[in-house]
């Protein structure tokens, strides 16, 4: 968070990202090109998520939230306004888990001030302490995967009082590893993203073996979405010339002040964030916090919402979109389903998507369109405006749909699927896809979807647990088979955890399989589950379980 100052576009009283270029565009979406499996890289927050119904979970859980960042425990932090410190990250955990998602943990919020007041590195030590010893007691807590050690250090740390930043960057970095030797570390957090600060803060990091384990960076400007891609490869390259091995990177803050609560401009950042690589991003706090960042009011969706919720619907693969000038898009295909789903936005007038690799679907498809509206943070809408259902001809494996009158502002979905019926509801959810904590994600030819979680092995306490967490949407409250894919290439049976919605543990066995990464077998158990959202997980490892044996690989969980 920080004040900037812009040069604003404005259409109808609204700040539009760039000018809408002339209609006629299109955005073409080619679903057999596979780009990443969805992890919802885009749905996060910074001070997103308060404690008790704000934001309330049943808002939660259809947006798939992938990362937060959030203050540290004992947060001081008057925020924007603020009266009374909020959003402590400890605190939020539990509600953050059952959303599924992960978060950092913001130490230099523990000042009650914005820009930080610095007062003596005996006091900032005292602080650090206290927030480090805060988090590793808290055994119960699992979804900290990170502490983020100054935020936009390129204009908020006081070189005068404290030395210079990479001073403090690394004697902050050794004091934490003297108490926690397992949680990651992650920075720099530039508030502008800048060659040669990097190369200075890389460096030094190297040199003295203080390197992040996430790299983090923020992109807040109102032309920021067009430049990732030219960020990214400039990182990667620096990373390269130093020697140093390749690192996830996270924006943790996204969207200036004038282009948050528009709809399309929110499809750009998605889009990019899904083409480039970033591990996680999280929309910034520049208004009230404990609001998904402006996508509720009163608890309640704006249109926002709606672009997000869209986005968490995807599953399966992030498959390949190419823009035509502005209209721009973020597409998934969920082959179990034979779902394709295409949130867009960006352009005015007549455009079309034009959506290529369908023909697994069949010869005739039903393209549904739907749109967002633009009613800003402070106007509830309670659902998608409809828009238009076509039946299509499928030709050549393609399709092209037209949409016409388009708002330059709104997001769009099209939710392309086989014309002679789609499946009600999911039954069939990629390890992949999931909430991966400890472990890793890969990818096998035999994998349902393509893709695996491996090296699902911690067990030694809730820093390093290893475990998958699935957040499943089901119609009806009863006892659901669990179908679950595996692998086990250990020539003897392994086991992990199974607890769902806080059930006590059962024990899953998994006997060994051919190999590695070859799939095809699997196992049954029973769940019983609530009507609407339910996490399972699977672990090796989980606070309250003793523990599983061996090793196994995941695929997929299918429940009927």
């Amino acid at each position: 968070m920080r004040k900037i100052a812009v040069l604003l576009l404005v259409t109808a009283g609204l700040v539009v990202p760039s000018p809408a270029q002339a209609a006629g565009n299109t955005l073409t979406v080619n679903v057999g090109t596979v780009v990443r499996p969805v992890t919802h890289v885009a749905a996060g927050g910074l001070y997103a998520v308060d404690t008790g119904s704000k934001p309330p979970l049943e808002q939660l859980y259809p947006l798939r939230l992938n990362h937060l960042t959030q203050p540290p425990p004992g947060v001081q932090q008057l925020g924007n306004g603020a009266t009374t410190p909020c959003c402590d990250g400890l605190l939020v955990a539990g509600k953050v888990t059952s959303a599924g998602a992960q978060q950092f943990l913001r130490l230099p919020d523990i000042y009650p001030n914005f820009p930080y007041r610095w007062v003596s590195w005996a006091d900032w030590e005292a602080k650090v302490r206290t927030m480090v010893q805060a988090r590793t007691a808290a055994t119960g807590t699992t979804n900290i995967d990170g502490y983020e050690l100054w935020n936009e250090p390129d204009w908020t740390w006081n070189t005068a009082s404290a030395g210079s930043f990479l001073d403090g960057w690394t004697r902050t970095h050794r004091l934490i590893r003297t108490l926690d030797t397992v949680t990651p570390i992650v920075g720099p957090s530039h508030a502008i993203y800048n060659h040669q600060w990097m190369v200075d803060f890389l460096t030094n990091a190297r040199n003295t073996s203080t390197l992040p384990d996430v790299i983090v960076w923020h992109e807040l400007d109102n032309d920021s979405y067009l430049n990732v891609q030219a960020h990214v490869n400039d990182y990667r390259a620096i990373e390269q010339s130093l020697g140093i091995s390749p690192r996830p990177i996270s924006i943790n803050e996204y969207a200036s002040p004038s282009q948050v609560d528009i709809p399309s401009v929110a499809v750009h950042y998605m889009a990019v964030f899904e083409r480039h690589g970033i591990r996680s991003a999280e929309r910034a706090y520049w208004y009230e916090a404990g609001t998904l960042n402006g996508l509720l009011h009163n608890n309640a969706p704006t249109s926002s919402y709606w672009t997000y919720k869209w986005y968490g619907d995807m599953a399966g693969n992030i498959v390949q979109t190419i823009p035509g000038s502005w209209l721009e898009g973020v597409a998934a295909y969920d082959s179990t389903r034979r779902f394709v789903n295409v949130v867009f936005g960006g352009d005015s007038g007549s455009n079309t998507v034009r959506v290529n690799g369908l023909g697994a679907l069949g010869s005739q498809v039903r393209a549904t369109l739907v749109r967002s509206g633009t009613t800003g943070r402070t106007t509830n809408q309670s659902a998608p405006i409809a828009v238009s259902s076509t039946t299509y001809t499928v030709s050549g494996g393609s399709i092209s749909v037209p949409v016409t009158g388009m708002n330059a502002l709104d997001s769009y979905q099209l939710l392309i699927t086989p014309a002679s019926g789609a499946a009600t509801w999911q039954q069939r959810y990629e390890a992949e896809n999931a909430t991966v904590v400890n472990a890793n994600r890969f990818s096998a030819a035999s994998a349902s979807s393509g893709g695996y979680v491996g090296q699902i092995d911690g067990i030694a306490n809730s820093r390093n647990q290893s475990f998958v967490d699935f957040l499943v949407n089901v119609p009806a409250a009863r006892a659901y088979t669990m179908t679950i894919g595996y692998a086990n290439g250990t020539g003897a049976t392994a086991t992990q955890g199974l607890a769902y919605n806080g059930s006590a543990w059962q024990t899953v066995s998994y006997p060994a399989t051919a190999a590695w990464g070859v799939f095809g077998s699997t196992v049954n158990a029973s769940v019983t589950l609530r009507a609407g959202w339910n996490v399972i997980r699977l672990a090796k490892g989980s606070p309250n379980f003793a523990g599983g044996t061996g090793y196994a690989e995941l695929d997929y969980i299918n429940l009927a």
